[in-house]
C-alpha cells in the first residue's frame, strides 16, 4: 500500500507515515485531518475500540503523541447496523437531498433511542424515510444525528444522510458559529421582566449532583454561553412573561433553560427548572393560564436553523413555525396586551 493513502468510507484501510510537520501532533487530530469522510469523534472511537496500530502495535489511546517516521494504519470497519428499527413515522420535511434532511421536530419526539424510550424516535422514523441510506452513517447507534432536542422542545433539526455529510455538520454544529456560518435561534417564553433588552450568560454548566437528569452551573462544569434579546413583554400587575430569542455559542444539555432560570427568569411551564414557578399561574387571567396549563412541557421552540452544505457550499437557512400549542400561548398574550394594555 502506498503511503499517506486515504479512505474514502468506512472499510477502507487507512496509512500514514508521520512526517515531520505531524510530529507531536495527537492520534486522533492527525488522522482526522487526512481522512476525507471520517469526524474526529467516529475516528476517536475506532481508536478506543483498537482499530488503529502504529508500527504494527494496536495504540487505544486517542491523545497519543506522533513520533516522525512512525507508521499508522487505520482499519475502518464496515458501516454496522443501527440497532434501531425502520418505523413508519410521519415527518414534518422542510428540505431534503441526497446529503441531508432538514425536519420540524414536533413536541413529544425524542431524537434518538435511550432507555425508556426505545422506539418511535426521530432516528426510527428517519431510517424508515431513508432506507438502507443512512444505515450506520455516523458509526453509532445514532445514525445521521449530529445534534439534539430535547424531547419536548419543537423544532428545526437536521440529520445526515452521508458520512460526508455527517463529518461535515458535525464540525459545523462544534464549532458552534464562531468562524463559521452555523446559525441557530430559539424562541422561549420566560417568567419575569429581563433587566436589559438583550444580555449573554456565561456559566459553566455540569450534571446536578442531587439530580442526575437535570443541569446546573457549576465551577467545574463544561464552558456554556447563552445570548438573549428581548422580542416581546406581556403581563399586568402581579405577572409578566417575556418572549426572548435564544442564541447558542455553545451547545450544552438544557443549556437554555439552565442559563434563563440562572439569572432568575426561567421558562414558562419548565416542570423541572421552574418547578417554583407553578403557583405563578394563580395569578393570571384565565385565558393566560389556560393555554399555559395545556402546555405541560417547557416553553421553547427551536425557530431557526442556518448552516453551509456540506457539498455544495451554499449556505442554508430554514425556520420552524411555533407549534400550536406555543401559537396559542403567543395569541393569548398578545390578545390580553390589546384588551388590557399597561
Amino acid at each position: 500500500m502506498a503511503e499517506n493513502t486515504v479512505g474514502d468510507f468506512e472499510g477502507d484501510e487507512v496509512e500514514v507515515v508521520v512526517e515531520a510537520e505531524m510530529a507531536g501532533g495527537r492520534l486522533d487530530a492527525t488522522l482526522a485531518k487526512v481522512h476525507t469522510v471520517l469526524s474526529r469523534n467516529r475516528i476517536k472511537d475506532l481508536i478506543l475500540e483498537g482499530a488503529v496500530t502504529i508500527n504494527g502495535k494496536p495504540v487505544s489511546e486517542p491523545k497519543y503523541r506522533l513520533t516522525s517516521g512512525e507508521t499508522i494504519v487505520l482499519l475502518a470497519p464496515p458501516p454496522e447496523d443501527a440497532d434501531p428499527q425502520p418505523q413508519d413515522i410521519p415527518l414534518d420535511i422542510l428540505f431534503e437531498d441526497d446529503q441531508l434532511i432538514v425536519i420540524n421536530k414536533p413536541v413529544g419526539m425524542v431524537v434518538h433511542p435511550a432507555p425508556g424510550s426505545p422506539d418511535g424516535t426521530l432516528v426510527n422514523a428517519l431510517l424508515f424515510h431513508c432506507g438502507d441510506s443512512l444505515q450506520g452513517i455516523g458509526g453509532v447507534k445514532r445514525p445521521g444525528i449530529v445534534h439534539r432536542l430535547d424531547r419536548d422542545t419543537s423544532g428545526v433539526m437536521v440529520a445526515a444522510k452521508t458520512e460526508t455529510a455527517h463529518k461535515h455538520l458535525s464540525a459545523q454544529f462544534a464549532d458552534h458559529g464562531r468562524t463559521g456560518p452555523l446559525h441557530r435561534a430559539y424562541i422561549a417564553y420566560v417568567w419575569g421582566v429581563t433587566e436589559t433588552g438583550k444580555g449573554t450568560v456565561e456559566a459553566p454548566l455540569g450534571r446536578d449532583q442531587n439530580n442526575r437528569l437535570k443541569q446546573t452551573v457549576r465551577k467545574d462544569g463544561r464552558e456554556a454561553i447563552t445570548h438573549y434579546f428581548v422580542e416581546a413583554r406581556f403581563g399586568d400587575e402581579g405577572w409578566d412573561i417575556t418572549r426572548v430569542q435564544c442564541h447558542l455559542e455553545t451547545g450544552r444539555t438544557h443549556q437554555i433553560r439552565v442559563h434563563m432560570a440562572h439569572i432568575g427568569h426561567p421558562l414558562v411551564s419548565d416542570l423541572v427548572y421552574a418547578s417554583g414557578y407553578i403557583t405563578k399561574i394563580n395569578k393570571l387571567p384565565p385565558d393566560v393560564a389556560g393555554p399555559i396549563q395545556a402546555l405541560g412541557r417547557q416553553a421553547l421552540h427551536a425557530a431557526e436553523l442556518g448552516f453551509e452544505h456540506p457539498t455544495t457550499g451554499e449556505e442554508l437557512f430554514f425556520e420552524a413555525d411555533l407549534p400550536p400549542d406555543l401559537q396559542a400561548l403567543d395569541d393569548a398574550l398578545q390578545d390580553y396586551d390589546k384588551a388590557f394594555a399597561r
